[in-house]
């Protein structure tokens, strides 16, 4: 069984970074598409940031991340990232990882997209990050 588990939410103040993880155990090498969403009281769960496990499918950002965010991985380690910094209020939220066994480009063809929800089969309890002003 697959098993997401992330780490490093917090509280910050605005202009300041965390560093989240999410570690993948059980069949962590059958996960090839793995993303970051997040999800505000009273909004819908958004798509942050994506990556594949080998890098075939470029990189992707929601707008409202990009230049502040970096997704990365280290599958020696069966570990995804997400480096947030210069962070605003409007980043508060609940932050959850999420991967799936298709490949992204399965998922998204050459699509930009972060994706929904339900593209991805395996998620993560989610941690917390509040910025305050």
């Amino acid at each position: 069984e697959v098993q997401l588990m992330e780490s490093g939410g917090g509280s910050v103040q605005t202009g300041g970074s965390l560093r989240l993880s999410c570690v993948i155990s059980g069949y962590a090498y059958n996960m090839y598409c793995m993303a970051w969403f997040r999800q505000a009281p009273g909004k819908e769960r958004e798509g942050v940031a994506r990556i594949e496990r080998d890098s075939q499918s470029p990189t992707t950002y929601a707008d409202s991340v990009k230049g502040r965010f970096t997704i990365s991985k280290d599958s020696a380690v069966n570990t995804l990232y997400l480096q947030m910094n210069s962070l605003n209020p409007e980043d508060s939220a609940m932050y959850y990882c999420a991967a799936d066994s298709r490949r992204c480009a399965t998922i998204f063809g050459r699509g930009p997209e972060v994706g929904r929800p339900t593209q991805y089969s395996f998620w993560g309890q989610g941690t917390q990050v509040t910025v305050s002003s």
